[in-house]
């Protein structure tokens, strides 16, 4: 409740700001948005991020870490003014390949566009603008590693578009869910539901899910939207199970999770001043009989919750924006709280360390509109009373 509390006051504190003419400048586009825009038969983008992390605890061997974090690759194809192709391919720590969008867009109107393929869910800020250009920090917020769990997309279809009018845009889709379960349980405390994205690689489904998010841009440097996700994770042991079997349908029921999941957020700019922040509750169903399923037959257990909680403010302030440049240096400080176990079934241990306190506070220097030198020093602390981690972590950006 005090974090609903926060966030709905930030959003009160600026909606004195009034409505005014230029309020398209708060309909933000992300790396997919921008090539959809462009007039060229094939378009080109890309957006990447080198990162430096440092330990400063005592006593620990603080050693640190260099890692070309993330190298991603836009490319696509204007078959005509209204048929669009986006694809997007990543290359995680130089190794790792993964598709992270892959999708066709036919644009009926600005009002109403159909899409189907693999696309991002739409929840929250970061897991749609997540190019090192668009957040203050060299890493994401924690929340939306595990409660939203960034990068989070799958394979569905639906609509979008742009109601000018009323200064709103929606989304809806109908997608595959998280895999619950392959052959073995993919969800617990720690992890929350990230180990269940499928990624679209091989994806199945037993249950469609809906996701959906309406954004309000209708005031000057304001930017409000509100999410959802609803839906069931999806199980191998449906795949020919005979219905008429009672005991063979209970095993497969008792590996699906039911999630119902909401996301407020909120961005206002006024001057120098740049605040957000984003608020996610996740209720989990079923988790009591899935946890059971997914204890080991040696007698270990599964300790998946019944709700995942998390929210953050952050406030930053633009050094530069009395200089007629389009560079800008913004200190910012941003507070999180999260909680995997937010509720529990009776029979979950509660672990303490799956509730996090987070403080991020640094420099964002942005040479351009696209390009991005950051450094910050991140404490976190594990549980009410825990001790707090440190790490100093610097980086340089790019999106184009």
């Amino acid at each position: 409740m005090r974090s609903i509390l926060i966030l709905m006051g930030l959003l009160m504190s600026v909606w004195v700001a009034g409505q005014d003419n230029d309020s398209l400048s708060n309909l933000y586009n992300n790396s997919a948005d921008n090539l959809l825009l462009q007039d060229s038969r094939l378009v080109i983008g890309g957006y990447g991020e080198v990162h430096y992390n440092q330990p400063l605890d005592a006593g620990q061997k603080n050693i640190g870490m260099m890692d070309v974090h993330r190298v991603i690759m836009l490319l696509g194809y204007h078959f005509n003014e209204k048929t669009q192709f986006v694809s997007e391919l990543e290359f995680e720590h130089v190794s790792e390949v993964y598709v992270e969008q892959a999708f066709l867009q036919y644009k009926l109107n600005r009002y109403l566009n159909f899409r189907g393929g693999l696309m991002l869910v739409p929840m929250g800020i970061v897991n749609e603008y997540h190019e090192p250009t668009t957040f203050n920090g060299v890493e994401r917020p924690v929340i939306d590693k595990y409660i939203t769990p960034t990068t989070w997309r799958e394979i569905g279809f639906g609509v979008t578009g742009v109601i000018l009018p009323v200064y709103l845009k929606y989304q809806a889709y109908v997608m595959n869910g998280f895999n619950g379960y392959d052959g073995s349980a993919n969800l617990n405390g720690k992890n929350g539901l990230r180990s269940g994205r499928q990624k679209g690689a091989e994806s199945f489904i037993s249950a469609p899910n809906f996701t959906g998010k309406v954004e309000f841009f209708g005031v000057r440097g304001l930017n409000v939207g509100l999410s959802a996700y609803l839906g069931n994770t999806s199980s191998t042991l449906y795949d020919g199970v005979d219905k008429s079997d009672a005991a063979a349908m209970a095993r497969a029921d008792s590996s699906v999770v039911g999630i119902a999941m909401v996301g407020l957020d909120s961005r206002y700019s006024l001057g120098g001043v740049q605040l957000r922040g984003q608020l996610y509750y996740a209720g989990l169903s079923n988790t009591d009989q899935y946890n059971v399923f997914a204890a080991s037959p040696g007698g270990g257990s599964n300790d998946l919750g019944s709700a995942l909680s998390g929210y953050y403010i952050e406030a930053g302030y633009n050094m530069l924006r009395s200089m007629e440049t389009e560079k800008q240096l913004v200190p910012f400080v941003r507070y999180e709280q999260l909680n995997t176990q937010a509720n529990t079934e009776e029979m979950v241990t509660v672990n303490p360390a799956y509730k996090k306190t987070v403080v991020t506070t640094g420099l964002t220097f942005a040479l351009t509109s696209g390009s991005v030198v950051k450094a910050d020093v991140q404490l976190i602390r594990p549980g009410a009373t825990g001790t707090f981690s440190t790490t100093f972590n610097a980086g340089i950006g790019v999106m184009f």
